[in-house]
């Protein structure tokens, strides 16, 4: 028996998706991956990974396998009834003379 057959399979560590808010801004932004047993592991190597110069006053992390996405291929039929809503682009609307710049 060789010693590949002895060894168990390698289980790796689930991934997460590491988002940061910076310290000039409202809206965490997403910043790469990380594999990590748990949140608060994921939290900590994201912290250490992503925030090294001080940028970062919030971290999120989630568990890559809990993303539910649309395809780019969708992008018709999902996004066709805001078509029928024109009052929803800011084209539909005249802007009065004595406003100026916007």
């Amino acid at each position: 028996m060789s010693d590949q057959a002895k060894t168990p399979p390698r289980r790796e560590w689930p991934l997460w998706e590491v988002f940061i808010r910076g310290q000039h801004g409202m809206a965490h932004r997403h910043v790469g991956s990380l594999h990590a047993a748990n949140a608060e592991m994921a939290i900590l190597n994201a912290r250490d990974v992503y925030t090294r110069r001080n940028e970062g006053v919030s971290i999120w992390v989630l568990p890559t396998a809990q993303i539910t996405a649309s395809s780019p291929s969708d992008k018709g039929p999902m996004y066709e009834p805001s078509q029928s809503k024109v009052y929803r682009h800011p084209t539909y609307f005249d802007i009065p003379d004595d406003v100026g710049a916007m």
